[in-house]
């Protein structure tokens, strides 16, 4: 399921140079990440801290998520206007601002605006860095390059797991968060020094497009169906990895199934190190077989929600291996997601292509967002707070996005598809596919 639209030239074997340029950029998300998902390991500290109950202390992720996903959309059109780097910088001391915020906080209100900061600098960046593997990056590689961007990028997980809960659970949690604040700087900075928008003499940037531009390429990418696709794509795969991560993971590891928090943070290691592996090996499936994309997305989705239903339906604590089998179906959530940005890429021509993907993107964490919300206020709802026969009734809501989204994906394709034939890019069904490559 594939057009050819325009893509920045780039050449046709990486340098030295784009490596350098990739490299730094990356570490702007890894930070990224970090982060966003710092909270995920502080939540029960974040709840004794300000007196947060679960409902509220969901809604810290949930305004962050929120700022997140609205943002999309104008940060995919600032950047075609204003370029990569420029989005890079300012979401990295964004963001940075924000975990100062978060380091000082001692009440409610100052802590959920750091959040908000984070929310915000964190929307600014992948989808930035995702343009400098468009620019730098030959096509027949970005499908792999975006494979290892998002996934090395999850590292980010990896360092709020281990390092930051070590200072959060040694010094304490202004030591945590204000070296969180000054990694984000650091790597502002060396974005600044490194990082360009496009290698050395590809053609000159585009006119920056009007406001009305704007708003008819926002109209024209969410009319492609194809752009549709990618959205209910990454609603479908990404949002059950990321709440676990972000928020309600480790909360339900420790005080839902008897882990230890050390336990539960190695837990998130693990989602990010499966990820890892399973990055490359989505990304060179969909570079080989672009027309049966859309089976691999079904098939995530199909396996996570097969793997909840088997674990919520054992009484809880459930066994070690099940639980590890769970994050390991659950890492692999993030490469599906990034197939729905190769839909954004391949369907959009290069002028729209910060648009397509600032709508992609929008999915999984607008579903990421309910979900956080929803668990949060299930776990309110009963007097027991958070015991492990609540956290089963609570991660019941996501069987509601894996409906919407497999609906969507499957309405998507057929209307991407019929797009595509009246081009004369016909998919053959794939059953007679397969019998043509046993011939």
């Amino acid at each position: 399921m594939d057009t050819l639209a325009p893509v920045p030239t780039s050449p046709s074997t990486p340098t030295r140079r784009t490596w350098a340029v990739w490299t730094v950029a990356l570490a702007a998300y890894l930070v990224g990440v970090m982060h966003r998902t710092s909270f995920g390991v502080a939540g029960l500290e974040a709840a004794e801290r300000f007196g947060a109950a679960p409902a509220v202390l969901s809604g810290f992720v949930v305004l962050q998520l929120l700022v997140y996903a609205s943002l999309q959309i104008p940060v995919g059109a600032l950047l075609d206007r204003f370029g990569a780097r420029r989005l890079i910088v300012v979401g990295a001391l964004t963001m940075a601002a924000g975990q100062l915020m978060l380091a000082l906080a001692t009440g409610l209100p100052l802590a959920i605006a750091a959040r908000v900061f984070v929310g915000a600098g964190d929307a600014l960046t992948f989808i930035s860095v995702l343009s400098v593997v468009n620019a730098w990056f030959p096509p027949r590689r970005v499908p792999l390059m975006t494979q290892l961007t998002g996934l090395l990028g999850q590292l980010g997980q990896v360092l709020s797991a281990l390092p930051l809960a070590a200072l959060l659970y040694g010094p304490g949690w202004t030591p945590a968060f204000l070296s969180a604040a000054a990694l984000g700087v650091a790597v502002a900075i060396a974005v600044l020094a490194v990082v360009r928008n496009r290698p050395p003499g590809a053609p000159p940037a585009p006119r920056a497009p009007t406001a009305r531009e704007v708003l008819d390429g926002v109209a024209a990418s969410w009319r492609e169906p194809g752009t549709r696709l990618g959205l209910w794509t990454h609603m479908g795969t990404q949002f059950s990895g990321t709440v676990f991560a972000l928020l309600w993971g480790v909360p339900y590891l420790v005080a839902g199934q008897g882990f230890s928090p050390g336990e539960a943070a190695a837990m998130l290691a693990v989602l990010v190190g499966v990820g890892i592996v399973a990055g490359p090996l989505f990304g060179e499936f969909t570079a080989r077989h672009p027309l049966r994309r859309s089976w691999l997305v079904l098939a995530v989705i199909a396996l996570t929600a097969a793997m909840w239903t088997v674990v919520l339906a054992v009484p809880p604590p459930a066994p070690r291996w099940l639980l590890v089998a769970l994050v390991v179906v659950l890492a692999l959530g993030g490469p599906g997601s990034l197939i729905g940005f190769d839909y954004a890429r391949t369907f959009n021509p290069g002028h729209r292509q910060g648009t397509a993907v600032g709508i992609v993107n929008i999915g999984g964490f607008l579903a990421s967002l309910l979900v956080a919300l929803a668990v949060g206020v299930l776990l309110g709802l009963g007097s027991g707070g958070y015991t492990p026969e609540a956290f089963r009734v609570a991660w019941t809501v996501q069987y509601v996005v894996w409906v919407v989204a497999l609906a969507g994906v499957l309405v998507a394709r057929r209307r991407a598809r019929r797009k595509m034939a009246t081009e004369g890019v016909v998919v053959p069904p794939l059953r007679e596919a397969l019998s043509r490559r046993r011939r």
